[in-house]
Formats: structure tokens, sequence, C-alpha cells
């Protein structure tokens, strides 16, 4: 992770005007602020205890998920972000079986279970992908954090290239903002600036470890938020976040323990 119907001609066109220029966007969409504090929690559905704390956006599988927890977010005054697999397979999820093996490639190494897609079979993907954003919009999240869009830098098993990769994530997020929700840029730093006009803000993992934070600078322009998850004990790597990345230490299991850097 770092989660049926097939469109016709005229659906797939629509989509192209989709991703060549970036949507319209409806007013009423909810999109973060640079004052917002991220929480993310992905072993399990968070509690409502979990629910509170210094932080106003919080992150939550979007399977495992229920309605009703998204309405108790909000009744806390929070916004909740749906997290979903974009760019690997993962057997464990009901819709698995949508996914032919035509598009099932190398596994993404580390994350028994996961396999990375062929995205370049738009006309495969982009059908599954819709309805598992479709389920978060159903479910009342805010946004959504499409995990693994970054294939074309691991060993996919395929020849893709970054044009194929920027086609993808465009058209990810067309879905998201078509659906009202906003959509994160998940862990691209190689992309950045070229993906900065169709996402509304970035969850990063380890900015500052591998030194990727300053890649993040058009996001921070434009005062779209970047939120840095350090998978550390402590908070040492704080002072090195650019002014704009708001950071967090997580245990790798991405639990609910959390250290928050006081920026």
């Amino acid at each position: 992770m770092t989660v049926r119907s097939i469109w016709g001609a005229t659906a797939l066109s629509a989509m192209s005007i989709a991703i060549a220029a970036p949507a319209a966007f409806s007013t009423s969409m909810w999109t973060p602020s640079v004052s917002d504090r991220f929480q993310i929690i992905l072993a399990a559905t968070p509690t409502f205890q979990q629910m509170h704390g210094s932080f106003s956006v919080i992150e939550f599988d979007g399977f495992d998920a229920s309605k009703t927890s998204v309405t108790l977010v909000h009744s806390l005054g929070k916004k909740a972000v749906c997290y979903i697999d974009a760019g690997t397979w993962e057997n464990w999820r009901p819709d698995a079986k949508s996914f032919p093996k035509s598009v099932l490639g190398a596994p993404d190494a580390g994350w028994p279970g996961e396999r990375w897609l062929d995205i370049r079979q738009l006309k495969i993907l982009l059908p599954i992908m819709k309805k598992r954003i479709a389920m978060c919009a159903s479910k009342g999240f805010d946004a959504i954090d499409p995990d693994n869009v970054n294939g074309v830098e691991n060993h996919s098993g395929f020849h893709l290239t970054q044009a194929d990769q920027l086609t993808y994530d465009r058209a990810i997020a067309a879905l998201a903002h078509a659906d009202n929700l906003s959509v994160a840029l998940k862990s691209y730093a190689g992309a950045a600036s070229q993906l900065e006009k169709n996402f509304d803000f970035v969850v990063e993992e380890q900015c500052v470890s591998y030194s990727e934070c300053s890649s993040f600078s058009s996001f921070i322009s434009d005062l779209k938020p970047v939120f840095d998850i350090e998978y550390v004990n402590k908070l040492t790597f704080c002072p090195s976040l650019p002014t704009g990345v708001f950071g967090v230490a997580k245990r790798l299991s991405l639990d609910g323990w959390t250290l928050r850097c006081p920026n």
C-alpha cells in the first residue's frame, strides 16, 4: 500500500477531456487548508476515542469504514479522508475479482497480497476506481487518498512511462472531483510540480528521510497543504520540514500512535 462495468467510447472520450484540463470544482467541495492538522489510522477503523485529538483531518480505510464512522468524525467538527489503493491490486478487497489477470503485474515488495497494476489499461481500471471513489462519497468522506500512484518509479512488471503515470493519476483526480471529493497526491514527489494543478493536497511518506520535501514547493506556493508521515519514534525531523509542510511521526503499521510536529 506505501487499495465492472466497462465504459463505452463516449464515456472514455469525456474522461479524456477531464484529463486534459483540471475540472471546474464545485464550490461545495471541501478542500483542506494549510492550517489543518492531520492524523492517519489504517490498522483499523479509528474508535470514537481515537477521533478526538489535536487534528482537524483524519484518514482511514474506505472499505473498512462505515458511514457511521464518517458521521462521528463530522460530529467532532473534523474532516474524513478515504484511503483507497489506486495503483496496486490487493487480494483481500471485496472487488478483487473485478481485476482481470491482464492488469496484474509484479508483487509490491514488502506488502503480501499486493501486485502492481497496468495503469495503461484505462478501460479496465477507471471503471473499478470510479466505483471505489463513489463508495467513499456514499459514506460521506470529504476527500480521497489514492495510494500507489507512482508505479512508474517501481518494479511494476510493466514498461510504464511517466506519461502513462501522469495520464492515470490525472484521471483518478478527475473522478474524485466529479464526485465532489478533494484528492491527495500520495508519495509521488517526482511528479509533484506536474500534478499540482490536478490535486488539492499532499499525503507524503518520509519526505525528510528521502530529502524530497522541496519537491512540493508548487503545492506550498499555492497554499495547498502537505502532510508528511515519517516512520520514526521521535520528532527530531521536525526542524528539517520547510514552512508549509506539517509532519507526523507514525509506526509503519499506521495504528493510533502519533507524534505531531509543533508547527
